[in-house]
C-alpha cells in the first residue's frame, strides 16, 4: 500500500440511482465499520442547485470532494475501516479522495482507498430515481442523470473493482465482501 497507515475506506462509486447507500450502508454492517454518505457532505447550496435541475460545477464539487477527503483522514489516521458511498466519477475526483493517505502519490492509485463500480444500466436508473422522486426520498431529480453518465470516466489503470448492481444488494454485498478479502 505504500503507506505507514493502517486505515482503509472502500469506496462504492457509480451514478445517482446506482445503489452506493443501500449497499454501502449494508456492507458496513457486514463489516462492522460506519458508513459515510458523500451526500451528507454537501452545502446546502449545492443540494439546492441539483433539486433544481442544475448541474454541480467543479466549483461546487472541488471543496465538497476536499471536505470527504478530510473526514476519511481522519479515518484512515485511526486505523479505521470505513464505506464511503460517492459518486466518485472522475479520476480527478478519486485523486482528491486517495490525498486522504498522506503517503499517496498522486496518479500511482497505490492508496488504502478502494473503488468499487456499481455497474447499473441507464434503463435501471432512471427508474429507481424517478421512484424515490415520487417519494421524496432524494434532492437528485432524474433529469440529472444524463450530465453523471457524461461525467462517468473509469480509467483501468486505477483498479476499480466493477460489479454488477442489477442483481440483489445482498448478493452485490457478498461479492464485495469477497472481493475485499481477496485483495486484502
Amino acid at each position: 500500500m505504500g503507506s505507514d497507515l493502517n486505515g482503509k475506506v472502500i469506496v462504492i462509486m457509480g451514478v445517482s440511482g446506482a445503489g452506493k447507500s443501500t449497499v454501502g450502508g449494508k456492507l458496513a454492517k457486514v463489516l462492522n465499520c460506519d458508513f459515510l454518505d458523500a451526500d451528507d457532505f454537501h452545502p446546502q447550496s449545492n443540494k439546492e442547485k441539483m433539486h433544481q435541475g442544475i448541474p454541480l460545477s467543479e466549483e461546487d464539487r472541488i471543496p465538497w470532494l476536499e471536505a470527504i477527503r478530510d473526514g476519511l483522514r481522519e479515518s484512515i489516521i485511526n486505523g479505521k475501516t470505513v464505506i464511503l458511498g460517492c459518486s466518485a466519477l472522475q479520476k480527478r475526483y478519486r485523486e482528491i479522495l486517495r490525498s486522504a493517505d498522506s503517503s499517496y502519490q498522486f496518479g500511482s492509485s497505490a492508496s488504502p482507498l478502494k473503488f468499487i463500480l456499481l455497474d447499473t444500466p441507464v434503463e435501471l436508473l432512471a427508474a429507481r430515481l424517478e421512484a424515490r422522486a415520487a417519494e421524496g426520498k432524494h434532492f437528485m431529480p432524474a433529469a440529472l442523470l444524463q450530465s453523471q453518465l457524461d461525467l462517468l470516466q473509469i480509467d483501468d489503470s486505477e483498479g476499480i473493482y466493477k460489479v454488477d448492481a442489477t442483481v440483489h444488494p445482498e448478493a452485490i454485498v457478498t461479492y464485495i465482501h469477497t472481493l475485499i478479502n481477496q485483495s486484502s
